[in-house]
């Protein structure tokens, strides 16, 4: 790892030299070119440089932008007046006397997060403005916390987003999802835009995206706000916008982390001694006799020399991440540059699994004419999965006395032999893994501005390209089991284009506002597979290399496209900065519909917005700062489907006849050539308030979505020879409240305390499903229900000895899980015992930061909850395997002796399927950071622009009553699911640095 490390470093440091050479050349350009009277740093209160502000000499006219470290450079002369300004900020008008140097504090605004500047698709707009509900993920989340994925950081902070981490695996990216689940079988995820051009629906995912090169993060909640996407929209929009150049002299970055990964928490498998009295008490149980103190003959010289085998510990190590980020920016007042590097370095906690990223973005903006601006946003981005993994839930089953080496020092491949139910956890090790995507992605722009008559038109043409290349590859050989050898090949590749036509024009009349947005788009998506496999190989030297040297060989090969047109148009009106207006209609074509029907669905979206403390008989009322009420109303779609579904196909086997492989031909796919659009229709009353000088702000919404049409799989008899079919039927309802609520606590010169609480609650429920009024067991669909339930017995003890079974449950015995007889029928029993045991979502989600700030150091704690979710526990259940394997220590098993109320004996079997349905509502210390920025005048000393160093933890402790790894996580039984997703929830500590030169 040191030599990873070293070899990390110097790759950094070659970087630095090379954009501090272009620095300095780029510097000796800009003083050429660029000489001042008077210079000097732009400061807010904390004393922390202010990029980007803007410097007016009123006499001359003549305009300055402060560069990345606040620093700016102007003509100016004695008794003229300079204009010191920026976002958020109060203006400052200074006259110039005989100094060369002025150092300037600008105060915030009270009102700034009005006069802030969002995203909004297509465009931007004031937030007093904004009319729709839209959340800007505060900006100290993106720039404070070192994680691998954006969505990390946006985990219990926003009101209404509900991001889970279902698994902690190198490189894998949180399940995020706005306002609750609308659809039931179509995919509920957000739609991702980055930089005004799509990332969803490319191949590619947000773990593509660099989190340090994010300036910032908007999300789109409510039909006003995503109907402008129009399908893509249906489930909410994420718009993320990278940072960009800004005038002045190059400004050189480098952040920098390192730190420790390791389980946050432990379900450790039984010791020696535990072990054999479980194999003790089972045989007890079962009325066996016993012969042995351990199940197997291969577990008996361990036993008998009293060495044990510490079978997590073997299958994991201590995990180490490091990420280095250098980037440059800097331009003039007709070119801007970003240009930066990101090298990621994660070793997981689990053998074998480990990630690498490394990142390339450019953005570049130029004034070619007063009228024409040319733009361009270009990143590259590889990701390394390689690496054999070790199977975490076969550790956990591993006797301790089983053998971990053969004699040659090779794995055993069954450690417990002769039993061959459990091989070794360690053999994924030996077998050769690749995994790999590359994201290489182009957008550029062109932005026409009008000029005369037709000022305030602008015209503007988007187009994104994304190649994403993918290769998969692996051999398993002897040494993994596998005693011909297996090998495979994956090869994919996804090629997508974006064009947008993009038309607005904005245009004041008195205090009337308007503002108009023409849209014409066009999207495609095409991609192609291939894959090879073989097996029977002489022997293992040449791996997947030569998949040709196989005895038996297979392959095949896929390919699809998508397509979408869409044109859309959107009005905002305001009259006076009090009365808002905002109407959009948006019409989208996609090509996964069918032939019978048009493709095309229309999606309207209408919403009023009243800024009430802009009237007039608010103006003496000095308590409130701000307070708006908005109300939209608006149709999305969903087609979030796979593509050709509408479409009958048939499928291929190979079956032998007289002697030889014949291909034949079986049901595949049932088309539905009559299916359209899933729709939902939306509601949202949002007030948004600021009082006391804002030192309390925030906003209250409320929400229902009523979805129609949904795009579901409907089980067909077997006899026809399909499974199932989508049809657009059934219907589900969603209704939700949302608050965010900032608050200043003390608000001091030297010392400052700020709080920011959001909390959300969702409930929705399936109110339609075939029109006959009845639920589908078979799914788990219930009327009037949530979407997802844990539908199972109601478990209401253990029976002990001596307790009458005969009137509920007689085929039960001391021992076994007692059920509730729901229907009285004195049996238990899958027709009328089962009922609804809670929902898999949470019912509501919160979270509060607290940020303290003495002088230059910083702290900040964010506590994370979720509530009301029931979840199976496979952690409590391992079917048949009772008395094979080793179990956890701390989930224990009934005796007649201790008489457990929660825990079966050894010897029940389970035949009834229990799942075992357990709280799984956590509150999480999510993450603790400590910073120092130096002072400017300790910058000066360094010749240093900016430097921060910080401190961080994730993941610190959870408070739980669920029994096993983690509640969030998703931890597949053995024979269901994928294993090498059983990756707990891990606690990282990290220790980094941000750092810019002048």
């Amino acid at each position: 790892m040191n030599k990873k490390l070293l070899s990390a470093l110097r790759c950094v440091l070659a970087l630095l030299i090379l954009f501090l050479f272009a620095a300095a050349s780029t510097g000796q350009l800009y003083a050429q070119t660029n000489k001042a009277d008077l210079t000097g740093v732009i400061l807010d209160a904390k004393n922390i440089p202010i990029p980007g502000a803007t410097v007016k000499n009123e006499s001359t006219a003549k305009v300055t932008v402060s560069d990345g470290n606040g620093r700016y450079r102007i003509a100016a002369s004695n008794g003229e007046k300079l204009v010191f300004s920026f976002v958020g900020y109060t203006t400052k008008t200074i006259t110039v006397g005989t100094q060369t140097q002025l150092n300037i504090m600008l105060a915030e605004d009270a009102d700034k997060n009005l006069n802030e500047v969002v995203v909004v698709g297509y465009g931007s707009q004031k937030r007093s403005d904004v009319t729709g509900s839209v959340v800007s993920v505060p900006k100290s989340r993106l720039s404070q916390l070192p994680v691998t994925n954006v969505l990390q950081s946006i985990e219990g902070a926003v009101a209404g987003v509900n991001i889970t981490t279902t698994s902690s695996v190198p490189g894998s990216q949180p399940a995020a999802l706005i306002r609750g689940q609308n659809s039931i079988n179509a995919n509920s995820g957000p739609y991702v835009v980055v930089d005004g051009v799509p990332l969803s629906k490319t191949g590619g995912s947000l773990n593509d995206i660099n989190p340090n090169d994010i300036a910032s993060v908007e999300i789109l909640k409510d039909a006003s706000a995503t109907a402008i996407y129009g399908t893509n929209g249906s489930n909410g929009v994420i718009l993320i916008t990278t940072k960009r150049g800004t005038s002045g002299k190059p400004v050189i970055r480098y952040s920098g982390y390192a730190g420790t990964d390791e389980l946050a928490h432990i379900l450790e498998p039984r010791n020696g001694e535990a072990y054999v009295q479980k194999y003790a008490d089972y045989l007890k149980q079962t009325g066996q006799t016993q012969t042995r103190p351990v199940p197997n003959i291969g577990e008996l010289p361990a036993y008998t020399a009293g060495t044990t085998t510490d079978w997590v510990k073997e299958a994991t190590q201590q995990g180490i991440i490091q990420d280095h980020n250098l980037s440059v920016s800097g331009g003039s007042p007709d070119v801007n540059y970003f240009i930066s590097g990101d090298y990621l370095d994660q070793k997981g906690v689990i053998k074998g699994y480990q990630f690498k990223r490394i990142g390339l973005r450019s953005n570049l903006d130029v004034n070619v004419t007063s009228f024409l601006t040319l733009g361009t946003s270009l990143f590259l981005t590889s990701n390394n999965y390689d690496g054999g993994r070790a199977n975490l839930l076969l550790a956990t089953a591993m006797s301790p006395y089983g053998q971990l080496y053969n004699a040659n020092g090779t794995y055993t491949i069954y450690p417990m032999n002769p039993e061959q139910l459990y091989v070794n956890p360690l053999l994924g090790l030996t077998t050769n893994q690749l995994s790999r995507t590359t994201n290489i992605n182009g957008n550029g722009y062109a932005e026409i501005k009008f000029p005369g008559v037709l000022t305030g038109l602008k015209y503007r043409l988007n187009a994104g390209y994304t190649f994403f290349p993918e290769r998969r590859a692996s051999y398993t050989g002897r040494l993994a089991n596998d005693m011909i050898g297996t090998a495979s090949n994956f090869n994919a590749s996804t090629n997508s284009y974006t064009l947008e036509n993009i038309l607005t024009y904005s245009k004041d009349i008195e205090k009337h506002h308007f503002d108009f947005t023409a849209l014409y788009s066009a999207q495609e998506r095409k991609y192609s597979s291939t894959t090879a496999g073989a097996s029977g190989f002489i022997n293992d030297e040449l791996g997947s290399d030569n998949i040709g040297a196989g005895a038996t060989q297979t392959s095949g090969s896929y390919r699809d496209r998508y397509g979408l047109n869409s044109q859309m148009g959107r009005l905002f009106y305001s009259y006076d900065s009090r009365y808002l207006l905002t109407l959009t209609a948006r019409r989208d074509g996609s090509s996964v519909f069918g032939a019978n029907t048009s493709k095309y669905g229309v999606f309207p979206s209408a919403a009023i917005g009243w800024n009430i403390s802009n009237e007039s008989f608010m103006k003496n009322v000095s308590l409130v700062n701000n307070l708006k009420l908005r109300v939209s109303y608006g149709k999305t779609g969903n087609e979030a489907i796979p593509v050709y579904r509408t479409i009958t196909t048939d499928g291929t086997a190979r079956s032998p006849f007289n002697g030889i492989s014949t291909i034949g031909v079986l049901a595949g796919n049932l088309g539905n050539t009559s299916l359209q659009w899933e729709t939902t229709k939306t509601t949202n009353i949002g007030l948004d308030f600021a009082v006391l000088n804002s030192r309390i702000s925030g906003s209250v919404e409320a929400y229902q979505n009523k979805t129609s049409g949904l795009l579901l799989l409907r089980s067909l008899p077997i006899i026809t020879g399909y499974n199932n079919v989508y049809d657009n039927i059934g219907k589900t309802s969603n209704r939700g409240l949302e608050v965010t609520l900032n608050t200043r606590n003390v608000d001091g010169t030297d010392f400052r305390w700020e709080t920011m609480i959001v909390f959300a609650t969702n409930r929705n429920k399936i109110t339609d499903l075939y029109g006959d009024g009845r639920d589908d067991l078979g799914n788990r669909w219930f009327l009037g229900r949530p979407i997802s339930v844990i539908y199972d017995y109601k478990m209401t003890g253990i029976w002990q000895t001596g307790e009458d079974v005969s009137t509920q449950d007689p085929t039960a015995r001391p021992g076994s899980l007692k059920f509730a007889d729901l229907n009285g029928d004195q049996k238990i029993t899958g027709d009328g015992d089962r009922m609804i045991l809670g929902q898999t979502t949470p019912k509501w989600t919160g979270g509060i930061t607290n940020t303290v700030h003495y002088k230059n150091l910083n702290l900040s704690v964010f506590i994370q909850t979720a509530q009301g979710m029931t979840k199976n526990n496979v952690d409590l259940t391992y079917g048949d395997e009772t008395g094979r394997r080793n179990t956890p220590a701390e989930i224990g098993y009934w005796t007649p002796e201790n008489s457990s109320n929660t825990r079966p004996a050894l010897s029940y079997n389970n035949t009834l399927g229990y799942g075992y349905a357990s709280n799984a509502s956590y509150t999480r210390i999510k993450d603790v950071t400590l910073s120092y920025v130096f002072s400017q005048t300790m910058l000066d000393k360094l010749h240093l622009g900016s430097l921060t160093v910080y401190a961080s933890g994730r993941n610190l402790h959870t408070f739980t009553d669920w029994v096993g790894w983690d509640p969030e996580n998703n931890y597949s039984p053995r024979g269901s699911g994928d294993w090498t997703n059983n990756y707990p929830l891990t606690r990282t500590f990290i220790l980094g640095l941000n750092i810019s030169l002048r």
